[in-house]
């Protein structure tokens, strides 16, 4: 009877739930599942915020530029105020040195170039028509007209597509009314960052969580440190080029040095690309001028330059004030190219210093949390208007007295 009843009982199955299903997975898959989706949301949120940039890239183009003035110029301007004088002292003067400083390089650049544009356009002429005299006598199975008629077919598309070609190269269209709004943009952004930066920064901040305020304000200390850095350093190596390069080939005898050695200071501040780009422009001149062995001579040049560039200043000057690896810059020049062009080669190396910085302050908890910076800014401040109300009326009642 008890057998009998036992073989009758329903058979009991455990309930399968979502939990025990998914602990009979391995830990790894677990764990991969886990960070999937937020490394994917992670990739859509920042592919969404690069597709904003580069909407918006007429304003934030010049922003940039601001940005990396600014970083130049503040120390100018801090000194000015150590020494007592008015910040708006220090502004003006800053901007006027600067301004002189461009004005300067420019006209030695058009001067130069005026005096021996027409006899460098005549030599290059007799250099490509030697080249095809002796293409056409070397027999290497094309004619001269036929390599004539390719660079002529060339040019002639270059030319048709010249405002596009220009475009791409900016990364931005270039229409006259857009030009002059980033240089208007551009001016005002760095006068304003160079008298009220702080202001802005903290006024930046404040619409942020206040919990947010210590870590945000530190890491945003760190990463403008690390832009200042990088500024003086770059105009360091790109001073370093640009001797290099204008003495050897003042030394070479190949005409333009002067011209050649702004060309390459200007050029250095995209890493790796601008010295080399316009150091081949020096070896073209060396060509067209002195002949090929002069040329190979100066191209020589360029490359001990560039060799020194990258594995000394590089990895000694650059690497210790920015914290980047060498590898970590080419990668980020090679992005900012493929993304937005020349800016992007740009501003790749600064803001990928900056992120770093940012970054490491964010993990290694460097601030204070007991303290929140944009409380004590607006207390100082209101301390700071207060003291200057009552000079004020100091003053103005001192004048009184004097009248009467």
């Amino acid at each position: 009877m008890e057998e009998h009843q036992s073989e009758s009982d329903p058979i009991v199955t455990p309930a399968v739930t979502v939990d025990n299903a998914a602990h009979e997975l391995p830990l790894g898959v677990r764990v991969a599942a886990a960070w999937s989706w937020r490394l994917t949301m992670i990739g859509l949120a920042f592919a969404g915020f690069l597709w904003l940039i580069v909407q918006v890239r007429i304003i934030v183009i010049p922003l940039l530029i601001a940005i990396l003035l600014t970083a130049l110029l503040a120390p100018v301007v801090q000194w000015f105020e150590r020494q007592g004088a008015p910040r708006w002292l220090g502004v003006v003067t800053a901007l006027a040195v600067f301004v002189a400083a461009v004005w300067i390089l420019v006209t030695l650049i058009i001067t130069q170039l005026r005096s021996g544009f027409e006899d460098l356009a005549k030599r290059s002429e007799d250099v490509w028509q030697d080249l095809l005299n002796w293409i056409e006598g070397n027999q290497l199975g094309i004619s001269a007209d036929q390599v004539d008629s390719f660079f002529a077919q060339l040019m002639k598309t270059i030319e048709g597509h010249q405002g596009e070609i220009w475009n791409g190269a900016l990364g931005v269209a270039t229409t006259a009314g857009q030009l002059v709004t980033g240089l208007l943009l551009t001016l005002f952004s760095l006068i304003f960052m160079l008298i009220d930066g702080k202001r802005i920064w903290f006024w930046v901040v404040g619409f942020l969580p206040g919990k947010a305020h210590a870590p945000i304000d530190s890491a945003g200390r760190a990463g403008w440190v690390s832009i200042g850095q990088y500024v003086r350093v770059q105009i360091f190596v790109a001073f370093v080029d640009a001797v290099g390069i204008g003495v050897g080939a003042a030394l070479l005898g190949v005409p333009l040095p002067i011209p050649i050695a702004v060309l390459v200071f200007m050029g250095s501040f995209i890493p790796f690309l601008g010295a080399i780009t316009t150091g081949m422009l020096a070896a073209f001149i060396a060509l067209v001028y002195n002949g090929p062995v002069n040329a190979l001579m100066m191209l020589g040049v360029v490359i001990l330059v560039n060799q020194i560039e990258g594995h000394v200043l590089q990895p000694l000057v650059m690497g210790s004030a920015v914290r980047v690896h060498p590898l970590g810059v080419v990668l980020a020049v090679s992005t900012g190219a493929l993304v937005a062009s020349i800016p992007g080669a740009l501003f790749a190396v600064p803001l990928a210093a900056s992120a770093n910085a940012i970054v490491n302050t964010l993990v290694r908890k460097e601030w204070d949390a007991s303290t929140n910076p944009v409380a004590v800014y607006h207390r100082r401040e209101k301390i700071h208007n207060e003291a200057r109300h009552r000079a004020r009326n100091v003053s103005r009642m001192r004048r009184k007295e004097g009248h009467s």
